[in-house]
């Protein structure tokens, strides 16, 4: 009888320790997604306040969805002065924004596409392991088939006039196909036939409730980020010297349109053969 009880005992006992083995080895997530965002601190920063208003070109995220919001929280986090400890993005921004910001304009493509190169090639240069290079991080066959030249002389991926005007031929394409500014950026980024497939096998085309893979499912958060760093700095822990790059380079995007008859100025031309 008690070599039963023994028994009994030592088997609830092992039940034991098991369960607090794999609680104690199960990684603080909210659910598996956030793998995505190892090493991202939330610090306590919260997006409640003003969740609501963020969107991609005016495209808003979907209300009620406590794993997009977190994820969208993570991605900000990410991109925090305490993460990255540099005001490089907000430089870039105000020496790029200044041409790209009228080609997107006078191609109908809504500005908040000004961040796709940030997000792209801010941060890093050169040339990807799958060959994309450039600004907009163009592959090669893409490029050309936009109208640049690349081959072993020249390669006008590194033209940021030229290839800016090929990103917006691009991006209008991908509209015109997916009727979507979101699932345009996701199609930049994953490909359009790729993404066309995955609509066609998910029977879905909501970007924030797809299963795509880890980079494009981050792609269109990443660019949510950008435009928030840049446009309300401070509250993401950058100085005040952020904040007046991005004027300044706003007031030069504003002084090359002539509001009246929506007419471009004699700057804008300039510009443009640069």
């Amino acid at each position: 009888m008690v070599k039963k009880h023994l028994i009994t005992c030592f088997v609830l006992l092992g039940l034991l320790l098991t369960t607090k083995m794999f609680i104690y080895s199960t990684p603080e997530t909210f659910d598996n997604y956030s793998n995505e965002f190892k090493g991202a601190k939330n610090d306590g920063f919260s997006l409640d306040p003003y969740f609501n208003t963020l969107s991609f070109a005016n495209e808003t995220l979907p209300l009620g969805d406590q794993r997009i919001k977190h994820k969208m929280n993570a991605t900000l986090s990410a991109h925090s002065y305490k993460e990255l400890q540099t005001s490089k993005l907000h430089r870039q921004a105000e020496k790029w924004f200044p041409i790209i910001e009228p080609i997107l304009k006078q191609y109908g493509i809504p500005s908040d596409f000004k961040y796709v190169p940030l997000v792209e090639s801010g941060l890093k240069a050169g040339t990807s392991p799958k060959g994309a290079s450039g600004y907009w991080q163009f592959m090669p066959q893409t490029a050309r088939d936009f109208g640049l030249e690349v081959n072993g002389g020249l390669d006008e991926r590194n033209n940021i006039r030229k290839s800016s005007i090929a990103a917006a031929k691009y991006i209008r394409s991908l509209y015109r196909e997916f009727n979507s500014w979101t699932l345009a950026a996701a199609a930049y980024n994953i490909g359009e036939g790729s993404l066309k497939r995955q609509i066609l096998k998910q029977s879905q085309d909501n970007y924030y409730k797809m299963k795509l893979n880890r980079e494009t499912a981050s792609y269109v958060y990443k660019l949510i980020s950008m435009k928030e760093i840049i446009e309300n700095p401070t509250r993401y822990g950058y100085n005040n010297r952020a904040s007046r790059l991005l004027a300044n380079s706003n007031s030069e995007i504003k002084s090359l349109f002539d509001i009246h008859n929506g007419r471009t100025n004699s700057a804008y031309p300039q510009i443009l053969k640069n």
